[in-house]
């Protein structure tokens, strides 16, 4: 059997994920917010020092710390009750004593200056961080839109729209050219959908009409042989072209947000898809188990179940020849409602984990002329998951097989 050329180097995820929870610490972390402040108060702060130290130094100046008073005492008597004179004294003594309690009083104005100029320059510290983080955040409030609608669009919501008003400064440029390309990205995804809808349908039709003529060719028993086997051949072929056309439908349907939501027991969904492959699980001695708890989400029902009915319609094909088991689960786990599909089969290496998901893509088979669908089970399950703000993980199975696990918010 011919093998598939090898996949091509798909692009480096990004390392930023719009979904991840906020740390639990938001105020430590170094936000662009947090920065501005500390510029803003920094700032507020050294000019707030210099013009003390120039205060104090202007203020020392003018007192003459140090020097002695312009005036002396002679003769006579000089009583304080700030200054400790002596009462008997000759006057270069008593001029000595008042010269040095002067100089002390001027030191004490100083220190006194310095210490209440400190207090203040603290409290206006406060306040100029706090002003200054409120008009940071002010200044910064059109980058939280912009992030807000960034995350709705990784939401798969195109048709959010920051539409900033204000003064035509780089901000306001910024969100016209996000929204500029956004509405570029809308009209082109709403393009791709629509063609691929159009053309679907329009294959409906002929596809139909083929079944049609060759289920009444073969329902006539004087066919030769060899035109019964023919169109047998085609009846296949047909069958597979119709399903090909209702998964492009479907992938086409689970890319949009979903806009009708209603109560879908995961646990139910689960049930009718086992029912559906029980058939064939049973011609391939595969045995199908597992718990299905109550799960109950907000979502499209069809669309449900067409995950569960691709999960274990995959894990019953591509299983084992003999002994083969297939296990699905349903449970709510850490408020999320979780579908688990888990199977044994051939070892999956894990570098082969990512290109499962991709349309038309098998693990070592061929991209057509297999039996086993038409390559676009998983694409439509990780489609209809996300479309439903859900994941889907898949990890090898120790002995080989998968492990898939679907999580949807209840």
């Amino acid at each position: 059997m011919a093998t598939t050329p090898a996949p091509p180097q798909a692009p480096p995820k990004p390392t930023w994920d719009p979904r991840r929870p906020a740390p639990p610490f938001p105020w430590l972390r170094p936000t662009i917010r947090i920065r501005l402040t500390l510029l803003y108060g920094g700032m507020f702060l050294i000019a707030g020092i210099l013009l003390l130290s120039i205060i104090y130094l202007l203020a020392a100046e003018a007192l003459n710390v140090g020097s002695e008073l312009p005036f002396k005492i002679v003769e006579g008597k000089v009583t304080s009750d700030i200054c400790n004179l002596p009462d008997q004294a000759s006057p270069n003594e008593f001029n000595s004593a008042m010269n040095a309690c002067v100089n002390e009083q001027r030191q004490h104005a100083l220190d006194n200056l310095l210490s209440r100029s400190l207090l203040a320059l603290l409290g206006l510290a406060v306040i100029a961080f706090a002003f200054g983080y409120a008009m940071a955040g002010r200044v910064l409030s059109p980058l939280g839109r912009i992030t807000r609608t960034a995350r709705a669009v990784a939401g798969s919501d195109l048709s959010r729209r920051i539409e900033l008003d204000g003064p035509d400064d780089e901000l306001k440029e910024l969100a016209d050219t996000f929204d500029d390309m956004l509405e570029r990205l809308q009209r082109a995804f709403t393009a791709q959908q629509r063609f691929v809808g159009n053309a679907s349908h329009e294959l409906r039709t002929p596809l139909a009409i083929n079944r049609t003529l060759l289920e009444v060719h073969l329902s006539d028993p004087n066919a030769p042989v060899e035109l019964q086997q023919l169109g047998k051949t085609l009846l296949a072929t047909n069958e597979r072209s119709e399903q090909l056309v209702e998964g492009l439908l479907l992938l086409a349907r689970s890319d949009n947000q979903i806009v009708e939501r209603g109560p879908v027991d995961l646990a139910e969904v689960a049930g009718q898809a086992i029912d559906q492959v029980h058939g064939e699980a049973e011609a391939k001695g595969v045995r199908i188990r597992g718990e299905q708890k109550s799960a109950v989400v907000q979502g499209n029902g069809v669309l449900l179940e067409r995950v569960a009915l691709n999960l274990v319609q995959n894990a019953v094909r591509y299983n084992v020849a003999e002994g083969g088991w297939v296990e699905v689960t349903t449970e709510v786990q850490h408020g999320q409602a979780v579908l688990v599909v888990s199977n044994t089969g051939p070892v999956v290496p894990a570098y082969e984990i990512d290109n499962l998901f991709e349309p038309f893509r098998r693990l070592r088979t061929e991209r057509t002329g297999s039996d086993k669908g038409v390559g676009l089970g998983l694409s439509i399950v990780r489609s209809v998951a996300r479309a439903h703000g859900g994941h889907i993980y898949a990890q090898p199975r120790e002995g080989g097989g998968l492990v898939m696990r679907v999580t949807l918010p209840v």
